[in-house]
């Protein structure tokens, strides 16, 4: 976000490059002991379980390293059910504190693009009956969901590491059924979720939704093992021999990697699956001048986040490539054709 933006910016904060499947690894073997853990959870239910609402993701992990845990309860915390890992006993809280704050809300964006539309058109026409959706953030994938929901795809389900409220939409649309998955049949997983008070609603005690740890949901092995897999997700740019940035303006990091890499791999693993990277084929920078976002060579410090030979799909408005196996010259043309 815009606030660990400014922290690094002025040296008091610093990126830590990390596969966001394998942080939960990580805090429990390289972490320092957590003097105290602070976070809020939905009211206990009859068993004595605090959901951690829709963020499952790597809680389980900070519980498990932390010396002191303390849980603020809050009505307004969407109760997310899961499989696993995807809430605390109160055995095992320190102390309770209650609130009735309002949670954060995910503003839905404006409206999509001309850019947006057309990219999600050349997507959209890719996706079979039956497939499985992966959609990241951002105005693109958004604009994809938008036109599922308004397609004839049926038969649909939902495996992603952030839950939106695009997939809320194509649900209530009846695209999603989730009865084509191979594994967590008809439930729709996510690591955690974020968006307007429309996306908290319909994930509170949702059965056909399942909150999940983000080591699960991001393991390319897991993914893998759902045919027909569709991972969409988006780009800063690109350069002609395939390579995708999607985290760093030069050196300057602007996000983190994320599950962009594995849902790649791991969508190139399903049978049937195929992995979907999109961005404008340009841009207007703050000086006003017109920019590409598919260059030559990536800029000088640009991160790497997905290695060329890994990429599938590549997408912008004037169209879309596959790369996997060609060569560098016949990525540049590809790539040059978009």
């Amino acid at each position: 976000s815009g606030i660990e933006r400014k922290m690094i910016a002025n040296g008091n904060t610093f990126y830590g490059a990390l596969r966001y499947s394998e942080l939960p690894r990580w805090i429990r073997e390289n972490c320092e002991p957590i003097d105290v853990a602070m976070f809020q959870v939905s009211p206990m239910d009859k068993q004595g379980y605090f959901s951690f609402g829709p963020n499952a993701s790597h809680m389980a992990a900070v519980c498990e390293r932390a010396r002191v845990i303390i849980v603020e309860v809050n009505p307004n915390m969407p109760r997310c059910l899961g499989g696993f890992e995807e809430g605390i006993h109160v055995s095992k809280v320190d102390m309770i504190v209650e609130s009735d704050s309002p949670i954060g809300i995910l503003g839905g964006g404006g409206p999509a693009t001309e850019v947006d539309e057309a990219v999600a058109k050349l997507i959209v026409e890719e996706i079979p009956n039956g497939a499985c959706l992966q959609l990241g953030i951002g105005g693109m994938p958004n604009a994809v969901g938008s036109l599922i929901a308004q397609s004839d795809l049926k038969d649909l389900g939902v495996h992603t590491e952030m839950y939106v409220d695009a997939f809320v939409d194509i649900t209530m649309a009846g695209k999603i059924t989730g009865s084509q998955k191979s594994i967590d049949r008809g439930r729709q997983t996510f690591a955690f979720g974020a968006g307007t008070q429309k996306l908290y609603d319909f994930i509170n005690d949702n059965p056909s939704c399942m909150s999940a740890p983000v080591s699960y949901t991001n393991d390319a092995r897991t993914i893998a093992q759902i045919d027909n897999f569709v991972s969409i997700n988006n780009a800063v740019n690109l350069d002609l021999f395939g390579q995708v940035n999607s985290e760093s303006a030069g050196i300057k990091q602007i996000s983190g990697a994320g599950g962009q890499l594995d849902f790649v791999l791991g969508a190139y693993l399903s049978k049937g699956g195929k992995s979907f990277i999109c961005c404008s084929s340009s841009f207007t920078d703050k000086q006003g001048n017109l920019q590409s976002r598919i260059l030559p060579t990536l800029d000088n410090g640009s991160i790497v986040t997905d290695a060329r030979p890994n990429v599938h799909y590549v997408v912008t408005e004037y169209g879309k490539v596959c790369l996997k196996g060609l060569s560098s010259w016949q990525r540049a043309e590809a790539l040059i054709s978009i």
